[in-house]
Formats: structure tokens, C-alpha cells, sequence
């Protein structure tokens, strides 16, 4: 899968040029990167909702343990719990080309399918916290829209680890340094975060969420003769 934008120039581009090649990346197929993101939200959601509604067999409570009585529930986190929709929308926005985007689709719809196949196999949700939700009126929604079944993995952290390892392989080609990769490592922990102290998942959830992304973006990791490979071969840290 070919960067067909990237800047191989050892110099370091200033903020604005920076900031212009950028803007002009996520200018390039627009309109195919939106209606193709929207149509893929769609179709997981179809059959997120559908899995949710109908489970296939008994659904089990997920334990708690001692990690999720001590984060308990943070109001202040929700935000980044939505956030997670624009976050994974970055990493095809930064594309240059219909194959690169097409790509990172197909891998992302492995993570879904593994996750919406245990959601079959093995029906699942979170114990019900005594929280009076009708206090925290952004809640009494996200519980409406999305209930918390569905729970193991959790596919909210399965995406979001997914797509941070992309941004990081992918932010020397783009020109961006050490800031901006730090700055992804420490979004995609708060989302991961948001799930636990929104109380949408539990601990366990979590790490199965983890173990999932990080999996399937190391197992179909872009490799040479990509610029993505070479990217990653050369930047600090590899």
C-alpha cells in the first residue's frame, strides 16, 4: 500500500507548510473518504444493533475488578468516548490514494468482523452500575443509542488501538514528529479510558479490546516496498 504524498526530503517541513500538505492530503478523494467511511459506519452499526437486540444464546454479565471500582465513573471523560469517531476517521483522511484507503478499510473490517463473531458466539454485557443516569443527561443518550451489551472485546477500544498504531506508522511520512505522535498515544488512552469510567465496558473488555487491535494492525502491518514500510523502518523509535 503506496504513500503516493509523502515527503521524503530530510528537512523538516516549518508549521505552515506542514499544516498545508496536510489540509491538501485530506482534500484528495473527499468525497470518496466520507461516503466511504459513512458507508462503512453504517453496515458495522447494522450489525452491532442487530447482534445487540437479537444475541444468539444466554448473554453473560462481565466480572468487575478491583481497577474498575477504583476508576469508578468520570463524567468529564464522555467527550472522549465520542471522540473515538473522529479519531478513527484520521487515518484514512491522511490518505492519499483510493488504495491506500481501501486498505486500511479492509484491515479495519477484520477487526470488526473478529469482534462482531464473538459478540455471536458468545453474547455479553456489562453488571449495571447503581448510577442514577437520568442526572447525567449525555448518558441517559449514549445508554438509549448504545446499550452496554456487546461488552467482550470492546470494539470502541479494538478501533481506537487499531487506528493509533496506523497514525504513529504513519506520521513520519506525513512529516509529523515526535509531539504528534505522542499527542495520538495520549488520545487513544483516553478513549480507552472513557469506556472504563463511562462505565460502557469493564477492565476485562478492555484488554481483550487491546489485544485485538494491536494484533490485527501488527499482522497486516504495511510492509516494503511500501513508503509506509520505509517510514517505519527509518523513523525514531523503530
Amino acid at each position: 500500500m503506496a504513500l503516493s504524498s509523502v515527503n521524503e526530503s530530510p528537512a523538516a517541513p516549518t508549521a505552515g507548510a506542514l499544516a498545508l500538505q496536510t489540509w491538501r492530503t485530506m482534500m484528495r478523494h473527499v468525497w470518496f473518504k466520507s461516503v466511504g467511511t459513512t458507508a462503512f459506519t453504517w453496515v458495522f452499526f447494522l450489525a452491532y444493533f442487530a447482534l445487540l437486540k437479537h444475541p444468539h444464546g444466554a448473554v453473560t454479565v462481565m466480572p468487575m475488578t478491583a481497577l474498575d471500582r477504583w476508576i469508578g465513573f468520570q463524567p468529564w471523560t464522555l467527550p472522549f468516548y465520542f471522540s473515538l469517531w473522529l479519531y478513527v476517521s484520521l487515518p484514512p483522511a491522511l490518505m492519499a490514494t483510493r488504495r491506500e484507503i481501501t486498505g486500511f478499510g479492509a484491515r479495519m473490517a477484520i477487526v470488526c468482523l473478529i469482534g462482531l463473531g464473538v459478540f455471536y458466539v458468545w453474547p455479553t454485557q456489562v453488571p449495571a452500575f447503581p448510577i442514577n443516569w437520568a442526572q447525567h443527561p449525555g448518558f441517559a443518550i449514549l445508554r438509549g443509542v448504545d446499550a452496554a451489551g456487546n461488552a467482550f472485546p470492546s470494539l470502541h477500544v479494538a478501533t481506537a488501538v487499531f487506528a493509533a498504531f496506523w497514525l504513529d506508522w504513519m506520521a513520519p511520512a506525513l512529516g509529523f514528529g515526535r509531539r504528534m505522535r505522542r499527542l495520538n498515544i495520549l488520545w487513544c488512552a483516553l478513549i480507552v479510558f472513557s469506556t472504563l469510567a463511562t462505565k460502557q465496558h469493564v477492565v476485562v473488555d478492555a484488554i481483550a479490546g487491546t489485544l485485538l487491535g494491536a494484533s490485527v494492525a501488527w499482522a497486516t502491518r504495511p510492509r516494503a516496498p511500501s513508503r509506509f514500510a520505509r517510514a517505519m523502518q527509518t523513523a525514531p523509535g523503530h
